[in-house]
């Protein structure tokens, strides 16, 4: 008899598909004589996994009790459940057949023997058709896209995360994948949180700023033009005013970088840095100019997110260069011609990707702390340095390099966590000069003495002045880009919609397909267009709300369509003006 009964069929699917993890288990050695000998009837007649230490994994933790809290019945419609660790199928199987078809199931098996084991037992093909059973592949790439691409269950769902507790009992790997995956849902859900107000604020700025971004030149030559640099990124954590003073006493040779926030603490300490930037959209940054002398900046380039509110732009008095970021109207339209970054959610992780766009050849870390310390948020001179610290709900406490309890935030970690995963792409050293504060893996801890005599403060001869002559080379006005503004065709499209979709709610219940049919190729339609995409974000979001959130359409849902597509029209009208037309043209329009 085959103990394997549907592995071949799954695996045969898996390839005819191209799915990603076939390619996965194709590449991976396994060991085939454990799936012959392994698989064995338990006392109680179910079907094991014997481990290497000779018990099976259910031995002592049947499965009939263990999957019962796995299914959770609200808004399971449109919600997701991870599951890290499939073991034979029995908390999977739970949760596909306890579930809607909508409900999406992740599941993430970092051994190829218990992932064949599983595929061995069940027949998956129909949840694979249905787009309902999703096998992930072991890579944290690979992951951040899919919960990436999960949006609509963070935004009209929930999203579960189960660790299997009987694969557990094989390796440490488990629990370090499904501690790495909650950290990341933590990290997405938060900034999915903000992002719906935030994406219609920074897209606006960024279609106010699009005409003087366009003369302020473009970055996209600086790829490569880092070798030989050492770079520093200055954060304003309580640390940097223990370290600027040892830092200026052992001056070194390298390119200081900070962000335009740490600035105001950076002019106190008397370090200039030799370049700044600003990807923050809100007007909080205005508070930077209370504590900014003008003359301190006046040299000093400022590398912008486009996206960041354009009063700060009219008020910095130095050089300005435009960085296009992902998410903005430059994701698809600019990246041919221009650099298109992903910029992260903190200036620090802004500043690695851009040097490691530059090919630096080391990064120093300093005031990069990711706690209080001593009671202080920041060091002095920043607008939200604070010395008045009591807890509150949203603190949280991780442990400095000593073990010692400190004090920190959700926002802190997700940054931190965040500029981790980015060091660990880096193809060059990453130092930290260790103040205190949460420890940052994957930089090596060293104080200023250590950095100074290992060659850490230096750069090859040079190199840092033949960086910032490059840099100041980039602010050349590039060629205008030209589009056809396009809101005729759509305000046409959408209004005959908008009339076809009041005669079919006249006979709503009759007319329900028909209508849901007809809000699909209105979210196709507004989806594909890369220019106003980004800012139709929300629209598409509300429009995703009527046409995979609900399961019947009601009388109410005509006017929340009109509504969407008002603003629809509204948005695209706005980048037709702002961005299609040349700048004489706008004035009239």
């Amino acid at each position: 008899m085959n103990p394997y009964p549907f592995l071949k069929d799954n695996i045969e699917y898996l390839q005819r598909t191209g799915n990603p993890i076939f390619q996965w288990l194709s590449s991976r050695p396994f060991n085939e004589d454990k799936l012959k000998t392994r698989l064995f009837p338990n006392e109680a007649g179910l079907l094991d996994w014997e481990m290497d230490n000779g018990k099976g994994m259910f031995a002592s933790l049947p499965p009939q009790g263990l999957y019962a809290n796995w299914v959770h019945p609200e808004k399971a419609v449109t919600s997701a459940t991870f599951i890290v660790g499939c073991n034979l199928g029995y908390g999977v199987n739970h949760v596909l057949t306890h579930t809607p078809d909508t409900h999406k199931v992740m599941l993430l098996e970092p051994r190829s023997e218990m992932l064949l084991a599983c595929l061995g037992q069940t027949d998956y093909r129909p949840f694979f058709e249905r787009k309902k059973f999703h096998l992930m592949v072991p890579d944290e790439r690979f992951l951040s896209e899919v919960v990436r691409n999960l949006d609509l269950q963070f935004i009209y769902g929930q999203i579960h995360l189960k660790s299997d507790i009987p694969s557990r009992q094989l390796g440490p790997e488990y629990a370090r994948w499904s501690t790495w995956l909650r950290h990341k849902l933590e990290n997405f859900s938060l900034e999915l949180s903000t992002l719906r107000h935030r994406q219609d604020v920074m897209v606006k700025n960024e279609i106010d700023n699009f005409a003087k971004a366009m003369r302020d030149g473009s970055l996209k030559s600086m790829e490569g033009k880092g070798a030989g640099v050492g770079a520093v990124i200055l954060g304003a954590g309580p640390s940097l005013e223990t370290m600027a003073p040892l830092l200026k006493a052992k001056t070194g040779h390298v390119l200081y970088t900070c962000a335009l926030q740490t600035v105001p603490s950076l002019q106190n300490l008397g370090i200039k840095p030799h370049l700044c930037a600003a990807i923050d959209y809100d007007a909080t940054m205005l508070k930077v100019f209370e504590r900014l002398d003008p003359d301190f900046v006046q040299d000093v380039p400022l590398v912008y997110s486009t996206k960041i509110d354009p009063m700060v732009l009219k008020r910095y008095p130095g050089p300005t260069l435009p960085l296009w970021t992902v998410g903005g109207v430059g994701t698809y339209v600019l990246k041919e011609r221009d650099l298109v970054l992903d910029a992260g959610g903190n200036v620090s992780v802004t500043l690695s990707r851009f040097l490691r766009y530059c090919g630096v050849s080391h990064l120093l870390l300093a005031g990069q702390d990711y706690a209080w310390i001593n009671g202080r948020s920041h060091s002095g001179g920043h607008h939200n340095h604070t010395t008045d610290l009591h807890r509150r709900s949203w603190h949280q406490t991780t442990r400095n390099l000593d073990g010692e309890e400190i004090l920190t935030t959700l926002q802190y970690m997700t940054a931190k966590r965040e500029l981790e995963e980015d060091l660990k792409r880096s193809e060059f050293p990453v130092f930290n000069l260790y103040g205190g504060g949460a420890v940052i893996e994957g930089a090596t801890v060293v104080d200023v003495d250590t950095a100074y005599d290992k060659g850490i403060l230096a750069s090859a001869p040079g190199a840092v002045e033949g960086f910032l002559r490059d840099l100041a080379a980039c602010r050349r006005g590039t060629p205008p880009l030209r589009m056809e503004p396009r809101s005729p065709r759509w305000t046409t499209s959408l209004r005959n919609m908008e009339k076809h979709l009041a005669k079919l709610f006249k006979n709503l219940k009759a007319n329900q397909k028909e209508i849901h049919a007809a809000l699909t190729r209105v979210e196709l339609f507004v989806k594909q267009d890369p220019l106003y995409g980004p800012y139709l974000f929300n629209e598409i979001v509300d429009l995703a709300g009527l046409t995979r959130a609900k399961s019947a359409f009601e009388a109410g849902d005509l006017g929340e369509f009109k509504r969407i597509a008002k603003n629809v029209l509204r948005k695209v009208r706005e980048i037709d003006r702002k961005v299609c037309l040349a700048e004489d043209e706008q004035a009239v329009a």
